[in-house]
């Protein structure tokens, strides 16, 4: 198993933590079928379709 020769300093682990925060925000879609703005690959939470079929039955 690899061992580090030295310590990591303080200031190299927060540049590399920081990172997460310049990451683009995760896209938006629209539910073909109520057009609300979804998370994209999900079930639409107010309508409860995905793929153009009805997967949880419910108000919609």
């Amino acid at each position: 198993m690899a061992v580090p020769k030295r310590k990591t300093s303080r200031a190299r682990t927060r540049h590399r933590k920081a990172q997460w925060l310049r990451r683009p925000r995760p896209t938006h879609a629209t539910c073909a079928r109520c057009k609300e703005p979804i998370r994209p690959h999900t079930v639409c939470g107010t309508c409860g379709t995905y793929g153009g079929r009805q997967v949880i039955v419910g108000e919609g």
